[in-house]
């Protein structure tokens, strides 16, 4: 079998993915996560009367937690295979590689496992997060002065 055959056949057992419908999901599970978030914010500020930012600040906290609770449970990545992106890209996918990478170390001890291992997966988004933020603040000054 040569290279194109075998191309071929590769190409033929793929499966299919269907884009539209993981967009629809995706938009769908990130609203819905949106919406729920906005819920419980609101409801913070009328029970425990929050400022707006406060409560903010504490829905993230929360989401951050919830997060990493499920991915501790081994509920969060059947969650992350059927939602994709919606569920991912927000403060929960973070907290998710953050939670997965501790967990896959933790064996190894508090120094050579959690210590070497936890921004394994978080550090790219950290790094590229942050020099993103630098450049583009240096422009800002540049452009607006």
């Amino acid at each position: 079998m040569d290279k194109d055959e075998y191309k071929k056949l590769v190409k033929e057992y793929t499966p299919k993915e269907n884009k539209m419908r993981n967009a629809i999901i995706a938009f769908l599970v990130g609203g819905g996560i949106s919406f729920v978030g906005q819920l419980v914010a609101s409801f913070m500020q009328v029970t425990f009367g929050m400022e707006i930012a406060e409560s903010y600040v504490w829905l993230c906290i929360l989401t951050i937690f919830v997060a990493s609770f499920l991915t501790a449970l081994g509920f969060f990545d059947n969650f992350v295979s059927k939602c994709g992106c919606g569920l991912i890209i927000p403060t929960t996918g973070f907290a998710h590689s953050m939670t997965s990478s501790a967990l896959d170390v933790k064996k190894d001890g508090l120094i050579t496992g959690l210590g070497a291992s936890f921004f394994k997966l978080a550090g790219s988004v950290l790094l590229y997060g942050i020099l993103a933020g630098f450049f583009f603040s240096i422009l800002g000054v540049i452009i607006y002065g």
